[in-house]
C-alpha cells in the first residue's frame, strides 16, 4: 500500500517526486538497520520535496552517485509481509528478493540505454541511477563507473 510519507531528507511533508528502490537499499540509509529489509513485499519508494529532488537530481546526474545514506528509513513507503511466524508458530522461508532486484536493474539499464530518447524523463534516469548505484554499493551488481549525462 502506498502512503503518503514525508520527503526522506528534510521531513517536508509537501512532496514533489517519488522513487522505487529495492528493500536491500534500507540497509544503506539512516534508521534503517532495525528493518527487516528480507520481509519488504514490493520496491521501497521514497518521496522528496522539491528542494530536495534538486539536490538528488544534481547528485545522481552530475555525480553519478546516490543520496540514500542521507535518507530517513522511517519516512519511506513499504509494506512488510505477514509474520505468519508469530500467528500459526510456523517457519515460513524467507522471501527472495533477487527477482525484484534484477527487474529494478534491468528497468534501470533499459532507462539509461535510452537517456537520449525525448520521452525518457529526467526522474527516471534519476531513479535508474540511484537503483544501480545502490545495488553497486550493496555488492549485488559489479560496480560499473558509466557516467551518465543527460
Amino acid at each position: 500500500m502506498l502512503k503518503n510519507t514525508p520527503c526522506c531528507l528534510c521531513g517536508r511533508d509537501d512532496t514533489h517526486t517519488r522513487i522505487a528502490v529495492p528493500p536491500r537499499a534500507l540497509r544503506l540509509m539512516e534508521n534503517g538497520g532495525p528493518i527487516a529489509w528480507h520481509d519488504v513485499v514490493g520496491a521501497v519508494t521514497l518521496r522528496f520535496c522539491a528542494d530536495d529532488w534538486d539536490l538528488v537530481s544534481d547528485l545522481a546526474i552530475e555525480m553519478d552517485t546516490h543520496p540514500l545514506s542521507r535518507c530517513n528509513a522511517a519516512h519511506v513507503s513499504l509494506d512488510l509481509r505477514a509474520d505468519h511466524e508469530a500467528l500459526l508458530s510456523a517457519t515460513k522461508d524467507e522471501p527472495d528478493q533477487t527477482e525484484l532486484e534484477s527487474r529494478l536493474e534491468r528497468e534501470a539499464e533499459a532507462t539509461l540505454n535510452a537517456v537520449d530518447d525525448p520521452y525518457t524523463e529526467e526522474r527516471d534516469v534519476v531513479e535508474a541511477i540511484i537503483v544501480l548505484r545502490a545495488l553497486e554499493a550493496l555488492g549485488v551488481r559489479p560496480e560499473s563507473r558509466d557516467s551518465v549525462t543527460t
